[in-house]
């Protein structure tokens, strides 16, 4: 599975125009099933992502995981990170996971973030959402398991 994590201020999530989710500081993680991808991804992923030490301590280093400040997760599924570059100015998605395996990967790690202890918030899986964030530092880092 891939991750794109962005520490944030605040994030929230818009399906139709109406709130899907939002989280307070803390995370915002775009997520995507790859071909091969199993649920034993989802967790390591999941728990990877729970201690990832990108938050500041008291001396303002990135010290701090997401469980130790409490903070909240927004999970939002993204295919596109699945995206093959490589070749022509179109991209390529056939690495990402079918829509029936994505999906159920996306609501695996979900449930696996919140087994960590998160508190977590989604949008949608397929929808079309617009996604608003203000990115803290800002911190953006990607994760592959």
């Amino acid at each position: 599975m891939k991750a794109l994590v962005q520490r944030v201020t605040e994030a929230r999530v818009e399906i139709d125009g109406a709130v899907s989710g939002r989280c307070g500081p803390g995370l915002m993680i775009l997520v995507c099933a790859m071909q091969g991808d199993a649920e034993a991804n989802a967790d390591a992923l999941a728990g990877r992502i729970a201690k990832l030490r990108i938050f500041r301590d008291d001396d303002g280093r990135m010290n701090r995981s997401l469980l130790d400040t409490g903070g909240g997760a927004l999970v939002v599924s993204q295919f596109t990170l699945s995206a093959d570059t490589s070749r022509g100015n179109r991209p390529g998605f056939s690495a990402a996971a079918p829509p029936d395996l994505g999906e159920h990967l996306y609501e695996h790690f979900v449930t696996a973030l919140r087994a960590e202890g998160v508190t977590v918030e989604t949008g949608r899986f397929g929808a079309d959402m617009a996604v608003h964030l203000v990115n803290d530092g800002p911190v953006t880092i990607p994760i592959e398991r």
